[in-house]
């Protein structure tokens, strides 16, 4: 697969676009990103001494109802990562890794759509490795700080891009999911609700129950805080 590598960009996913053309998987990474972005538009911090890189993948026939296999590969990718330094990532559902309750690396996932299939998908990845978070009041972490040791960001890149690389299955996923099990704050849109996480079905719902029952929800429609 082809690397690209760019000093800056402003969105290793908006560079990727251009791409959507050509029919060639490819990943590009960044050494810093002036726009970085999350999900639901957030910004992303994009400070040098992270993992910034977006992969881009072509599909000849993956349906739309498979589309979370793309998510539970990336998210396998990045904790193996991490698990290689020491560190022991937890997945918070759906496209947050965490360690030590607070943020290592978020997933940007934009997929193309055509007539019930995946076509293509690009999927951007912005990992906590040397650079500096103190600026998000102590919701992230680094995994330099979760190592306790010097980590050059471009090791941990090749790292993460030779796991992104191989293949994953839903149970290495499954494994590590955390949160089961335990309260949280349900938001959707300008209502928020407690619920107990129960499970992850197998397309990529999560199960909760609240005092009225259970009920499932899509990674699209709501974002769970700890």
């Amino acid at each position: 697969m082809r690397v690209i590598r760019l000093e800056e960009t402003s969105s290793t996913n908006d560079y990727l676009r251009s791409y959507l053309g050509g029919g060639e998987d490819m990943i590009v990474c960044a050494r810093r990103q002036t726009g970085g972005r999350g999900t639901k538009g957030r910004t992303f911090l994009s400070e040098e001494g992270g993992v910034y890189l977006s992969a881009l993948t072509f599909y000849a026939a993956l349906p739309v109802a498979d589309a979370f296999s793309i998510m539970t590969h990336a998210a396998v990718a990045v904790c193996l990562t991490a698990e290689e330094y020491g560190v022991r990532p937890q997945i918070k559902w759906p496209n947050d890794i965490y360690a030590d309750g607070r943020k290592l690396c978020g997933i940007l996932i934009e997929n193309t759509l055509s007539g019930g299939w995946v076509r293509a998908s690009i999927v951007g990845i912005g990992l906590n490795v040397s650079n500096d978070v103190s600026a998000l009041g102590g919701t992230a972490v680094t995994l330099r700080e979760l190592a306790q040791r010097p980590l050059d960001a471009e090791d941990v890149r090749r790292s993460l891009i030779a796991n992104l690389l191989r293949e994953t299955t839903l149970k290495e996923y499954l494994a590590r999911v955390g949160f089961l099990g335990q309260t949280v704050t349900v938001l959707e849109g300008e209502e928020s609700y407690p619920a107990t996480a129960r499970r992850i079905l197998p397309d990529g719902r999560l199960e909760i129950e609240t005092a009225s029952g259970r009920r499932a929800l899509s990674a699209a429609e709501i974002s769970i805080r700890v």
